[in-house]
């Protein structure tokens, strides 16, 4: 097997990214716009990431979400088996909403995929719907513990992700993905049968196929026929956790070729052509709310810092 894995990896022609990852998760990239070592430090001590989840802002901020899915659709949990399994789940989704989508009606949790500046991403947009002009709008909706807009710092991550969202919807639409790359960067099979509850639920949106294959084929054809615009408005809407109140709205301006930029910097980690970065020295104050703060080796060689820094702008964080 060790062999074989070896020569696997000889053959193949995407090399995998840092911590074997085959592709990156939009609201990883989004999170790495905060802090590179927190982001690193919850793959290598997944025990206090995992803790820092369960804390129950973060669990209302769950709620609120799945509230706001379950005003337009069923949630059917789906055994997975395989990672083809995985993929076609999300091809059909996809292929559930794009009719909605297309005859105006709002859709969320909206799946998307693609190759960004040479690097297979995935994610899943909030709210895809139209406005009164008749623009196509992508919402993403962020809950607060407190009852106020977010800082800077934060809300640049926030933009960040809708604006990566965008990228991944437009080139789908325009029709830039090819099955090759689906099969090469996720590494499935088009020959593989998919699992019996994968089947059953293609079947009951109307999409009769065995293999992975045939629904890939299937997903391509539906998205090159269809007349899905791009998207015209990035917005995000901010929610408070307590009461679950609109705190308020942000219309967020697109720059593609700023946005590429920065995402090169952040795939440059992935690839291993340089270390995590630690917060930038006006932003310490991060660390005051970071679950790896006493562990954190950026953090000790930064000792010196004065307490002033360690303290300013706290009200960014929630």
């Amino acid at each position: 097997m060790g062999v074989k894995r070896k020569r696997d990896a000889e053959d193949s022609s995407v090399l995998p990214l840092r911590f074997g990852k085959l592709h990156l998760n939009v609201s990883l990239l989004s999170e790495q716009t905060w802090c590179e070592k927190k982001l690193v430090y919850g793959f290598l001590k997944p025990q206090i990431r995992k803790k820092d989840k369960q804390r129950p802002e973060v669990q209302a901020g769950t709620s609120i979400h799945l509230a706001r899915e379950l005003e337009v659709h069923d949630v059917v949990p789906i055994n997975i088996k395989s990672r083809e399994d995985s993929a076609a789940l999300s091809l059909i989704n996809m292929l559930h909403m794009i009719p909605s989508l297309e005859t105006g009606q709002c859709v969320r949790e909206f799946p998307v995929f693609g190759i960004v500046e040479g690097v297979y991403l995935k994610g899943i947009i909030d709210e895809l719907s139209y406005n009164q002009k008749g623009e196509l709008v992508l919402k993403e909706l962020k809950t607060r513990k407190h009852d106020s807009l977010p800082g800077a710092a934060q809300a640049h991550g926030h933009r960040f992700q809708v604006g990566l969202y965008k990228l991944l919807f437009d080139a789908l639409v325009r029709g830039e993905m090819k099955k090759a790359h689906i099969l090469e960067h996720l590494k499935v099979k088009a020959c593989s049968v998919l699992g019996t509850e994968i089947i059953t639920h293609a079947s009951y949106v109307g999409i009769n196929v065995v293999t992975f294959g045939e629904l890939l084929e299937a997903f391509l054809l539906t998205l090159s026929c269809s007349d899905l615009p791009c998207v015209d408005v990035l917005q995000l809407e901010y929610c408070h956790q307590g009461s679950g109140s609109l705190i308020g709205t942000e219309v967020v301006q697109f720059d593609e070729s700023q946005l590429r930029a920065e995402l090169r910097g952040y795939v440059e980690y992935w690839r291993g052509q340089r270390e995590p970065k630690g917060v930038d020295i006006e932003e310490v104050w991060k660390c005051t709310s970071c679950s790896f703060e006493e562990i954190c080796d950026w953090k000790k060689n930064r000792s010196h810092i004065p307490e002033s820094l360690h303290t300013t702008k706290r009200d960014n964080m929630n």
